[in-house]
C-alpha cells in the first residue's frame, strides 16, 4: 500500500477504537512518526492530509522542518540532551520527552530568551525500566511542580513507552491515572502495534510510524 492508504487504514482503526471506547474520533490526534524516512514521503502523507509528524533527532527535526516550511505541526518524541534543546526549542509545537529538571531549565531557558511557550509532556518510565528514560511515576509530581515554576515552559501532559513485551494496557491504564491525579489533559501512548488499545486507555496522542511508512530501514 502506498501512504495516503496506510493513513487512511490507521484513521480507520482510530475510528473504531474511538467507537468502542465510547470516545468522539476528534479527540485522538494522530501523529506520523518520519524518523529516518525521507522527505518525499512525508509530502505523500501531507497530501493525504497528514499534518502531525513526530522525530525523534533534534538535528533531522531542523533540517525537514527547514525543508517542509508551514502548514506541518513538529511533535519531538526522542530522547533529548539538553545541548540539543537549541534546536528543537520553537520548532517542535510539543516536545513529549521533558523527564528531568535540568532539561526542563535549558527548555524553558531557550524559550524564554525566544519570547516564546514551549509545550511539554512529562515521559513516565511505567514499567520501571532502567535502561529507559522517563521519571518514576511516584516522582511526577514533584517535577511537575518544579516545571511550573519555570518561565517559558507549560506541561499539558504525560507520555509514555510500555515495555516492549507483556500487555500494554495496564500501563496505559496507570498513565491515564497519573494524568487525572495530576489534572494534565494530554496522554501521549500507543504505537504501531497498540495504539488501538492505548486509544481504549484514553489515549489523546498516538505515536504511529510503521503503519504508515513501513518498516524501518
Amino acid at each position: 500500500m502506498d501512504v495516503a492508504a496506510r493513513i487512511a487504514t490507521v484513521r480507520a482503526r482510530i475510528a473504531e477504537a474511538c467507537a468502542r471506547a465510547g470516545r468522539d474520533e476528534g479527540s485522538v490526534r494522530l501523529i506520523a512518526v518520519s524518523k529516518t524516512k525521507p522527505l518525499e514521503l512525508l509530502r505523500e502523507a501531507m497530501s493525504a492530509g497528514q499534518r502531525l509528524f513526530g522525530e525523534n533527532y533534534a538535528q533531522e527535526l531542523r533540517e525537514k522542518s527547514e525543508a517542509l516550511g508551514a502548514g506541518v505541526e513538529w511533535h519531538f518524541i526522542g530522547a533529548l540532551q539538553t545541548n540539543k534543546a537549541k534546536l528543537v526549542v520553537g520548532r517542535a509545537a510539543l516536545i513529549h520527552t521533558c523527564d528531568r529538571l535540568a532539561l526542563a531549565q535549558e527548555l524553558a531557558r531557550r524559550a524564554s530568551a525566544a519570547a516564546l511557550t514551549q509545550r511539554v509532556l512529562l515521559e513516565i518510565n511505567v514499567g520501571r525500566e532502567p535502561q529507559k528514560a522517563g521519571v518514576l511515576p511516584e516522582d511526577a509530581a514533584a517535577l511537575l511542580e518544579q516545571i511550573r515554576a519555570l518561565p517559558g515552559l507549560r506541561c499539558e501532559g504525560l507520555m509514555c513507552i510500555p515495555p516492549a513485551s507483556g500487555d500494554p494496557r495496564p500501563h496505559f491504564h496507570a498513565l491515564r491515572g497519573l494524568a487525572a491525579k495530576l489534572a494534565l489533559p494530554e496522554l501521549s501512548m500507543g504505537m504501531t502495534a497498540d495504539y488501538e488499545a492505548a486509544i481504549e486507555a484514553g489515549a489523546t496522542l498516538v505515536r504511529v510510524g510503521t503503519a504508515i511508512f513501513g518498516a524501518r530501514d
